[in-house]
């Protein structure tokens, strides 16, 4: 590591290298990162390494990240203040990709702004390139640049009526109660008779999401399109699964996204790990079915499908998908592997859970997100449930 008159310089340049890569840091987590280093042997790398991670990184997706950033950055005992410029690896992982190119825009200095020419163009095709891109195979810049698109994406969905009515002059059902008590004013004479309307109201919107280690990444980003949607209309809950089911819909509505995810990060503990899909789904129904699915509500199960259980757990998936097709008016099966033209239901999960969904529909870049927003805001009559697939 650098000599101690250099520590905090680098320290800083380390953390810059950390946030073009997209790890969430602020000032609190630079001093956090300086005084554990005060704490350890400076000269044993792996204190350092175990120091800096326990205070700069606060999601278990990030340590991949961390980890070769730091063998990256703190390759070199003299290592300069400002990382040397690092080729981005197109062949190797997302995540390597994304701390070359945190290294190399660490290393490069941006050119002066009156030299700077925007061709219009351009923009337009590189905007079209980055809403058809996979959220997979993008890189730090995308990624932030995919975040900020899909923050401004809204989900007004189709308004259903609901059993409650409002005075309206020209609603064409006569309101009696509001006749006969106007009458009283009158001295029991029915001088006029009032109306009433049917209130409508967008339905409820229920999103379960998978962040097993296989959908790990698109999890990640599609947090914020529902963190997005939660502060922006109300009656939205929000569950994840992996092994366990964990409810999340009071930590998506702090307005701050990253406050969000870090408060999310606290309570789901089996983020990238194995998945459970049939039991999750199982508890859902059976603790949380009759709270939220209420009113025609509209359910987003987001997943793969990539069940691995035996015949017992694949039976267990059919009735707890048919129970929540049964309870809600749409449920949507958005899967990130629909993105391959010559996708086939080959796994025994897809196969099953196929024939008990009303739409399946691929959500892996910002196109299919708009796609999905345009669907629901257009009111379609829930159809039995016939897969894409036979």
């Amino acid at each position: 590591m650098a000599e101690t008159g250099a520590l905090a310089e680098n320290l800083l340049g380390f953390g810059r290298m950390l946030r073009r890569a997209g790890l969430p840091l602020g000032p609190a987590e630079m001093l956090a990162g300086a005084e554990a280093l005060t704490l350890i042997d400076i000269g044993d790398r792996s204190q350092a390494q175990a120091a800096l991670r326990a205070t700069l990184v606060h999601r278990r997706e990030h340590f991949e990240i961390f980890d070769q950033a730091f063998a990256l950055f703190w390759q070199d005992k003299a290592a300069p203040a400002e990382m040397r410029e690092a080729e981005p690896d197109e062949s190797g992982p997302p995540a390597s990709r994304r701390v070359s190119e945190a290294a190399g825009a660490n290393a490069t200095s941006a050119p002066p702004k009156t030299e700077q020419r925007q061709d219009a163009a351009l923009t337009v095709s590189t905007g079209e390139q980055l809403r058809k891109m996979d959220f997979e195979a993008m890189g730090a810049e995308e990624i932030a640049a995919a975040k900020r698109e899909i923050r401004r994406l809204t989900l007004p969905l189709d308004a259903r009526p609901t059993r409650r009515f409002r005075p309206d002059a020209l609603g064409r059902r006569t309101d009696l109660r509001a006749t006969l008590k106007e009458s009283l004013r009158q001295g029991g004479e029915v001088l006029d008779i009032r109306h009433a309307s049917r209130v409508t109201r967008p339905p409820p919107l229920v999103a379960i999401c998978d962040i097993s280690g296989s959908m790990a990444r698109y999890a990640q980003i599609l947090l914020h399109f529902l963190h997005a949607v939660t502060n922006d209309r109300d009656r939205v809950s929000t569950f994840l699964f992996g092994t366990r089911l964990t409810n999340i819909t009071r930590q998506l509505r702090h307005r701050d996204a990253e406050v969000a995810f870090q408060m999310v990060s606290h309570v789901v503990p089996d983020w990238s790990g194995g998945t459970r899909i049939g039991e999750a789904l199982d508890r859902f129904n059976h603790d949380w079915s009759r709270r939220v699915l209420g009113q025609g509500a509209v359910v987003l199960l987001i997943t793969d499908g990539l069940e691995r259980g035996g015949q017992e757990e694949l039976a267990r998936l059919a009735a707890a998908t048919d129970r929540l097709r049964h309870s809600c008016r749409r449920l949507i099966w958005l899967n990130p592997l629909l993105r391959y033209a010559g996708f086939q239901p080959k796994s025994q999960g897809i196969r099953t859970m196929l024939p008990l969904v009303h739409e399946h529909r691929p959500v892996h870049n910002i196109e299919s997100l708009r796609s999905l927003v345009e669907t629901l805001s257009v009111h379609r009559s829930a159809q039995p449930a016939r897969g894409r697939f036979p």
